[in-house]
């Protein structure tokens, strides 16, 4: 009952920040190819490679390259792993006349834990980055040197994987929702403390056993450090594929 009576609280007071501020609408696209190395049994390495656009007008937004390594903790489920992001933003507005491309660097730490509820695998992922901007001028036309610390935030992710049908051995069409949120940490942080949220919906398809596809609809709904919001729809579309190095031949 109280876990009920605070969802409907902060679903209250959401929708009262929503209808105070001023809401950007925006359409973008995502494509990702996420490849996975497994090692040994315990260890897996994975790269993302992201590219993301706005639709009309179409423009540039991000790209970004994350790489991670990744300790399975035995058979508890858990798991944990290091990883470094290198991220291109490009403006927020895609009419903006001023295109600067501004790098910034992601070191992140992670822990995911793995259940099944009848045939329903749920995933709880846990994540803590440190974002590094590069520096620019103060009217962010002109890349400046170096890079500096501008906060760190906090990322709690949700995620339900749902076998919908038995293609073949291990390939399958299933479901895939989650909800993610963002909460931004730091001396720079006083008004966007919550950062954002994400609920998505995909439906995904095994190729290969090693390879499947995957498209989906993301609600990014982001408050900007004004505190007003960026509601964004996201077609995703992404790749995955998993290599085995540590076959055994023979």
């Amino acid at each position: 009952m109280k876990k009920a009576i605070t969802v409907v609280l902060l679903m209250v007071t959401t929708n009262g920040i929503y209808g105070q501020r001023n809401v950007v609408n925006q359409d973008l696209v995502w494509y990702g190819l996420f490849t996975t190395l497994d090692l040994s049994k315990k260890w897996y390495f994975q790269n993302e490679l992201q590219e993301r656009h706005f639709v009309n007008p179409a423009a540039q937004h991000q790209l970004l390259i994350r790489s991670h390594i990744h300790r399975i903790l035995g058979k508890s489920g858990w798991e944990t792993s290091l990883g470094m992001c290198l991220f291109l933003q490009n403006p927020n507005d895609p009419d903006a006349t001023v295109k600067l491309t501004v790098p910034e660097l992601r070191p992140h730490i992670e822990f995911a834990y793995k259940h099944k509820v009848a045939k329903v695998t749920f995933d709880h992922r846990y994540r803590v980055e440190a974002r590094f901007f590069h520096h620019t001028n103060p009217t962010r036309t002109v890349l400046e040197d170096g890079f500096g610390f501008g906060t760190f935030r906090f990322r709690y992710r949700l995620q339900a994987t749902i076998p919908l049908y038995k293609v073949a051995e291990k390939r399958y069409w299933k479901l895939k929702v989650s909800d993610e949120i963002h909460l931004n940490a730091g001396n720079t942080i006083s008004k966007n403390v919550f950062e954002q949220n994400r609920v998505y919906a995909g439906v995904g398809y095994d190729i290969l056993q090693n390879v499947s596809f995957e498209a989906g609809y993301m609600n990014l709904f982001q408050q900007r450090p004004n505190s007003d919001f960026y509601n964004r729809n996201i077609l995703r579309l992404t790749v995955f594929h998993k290599i085995n190095v540590n076959k055994k031949k023979g």
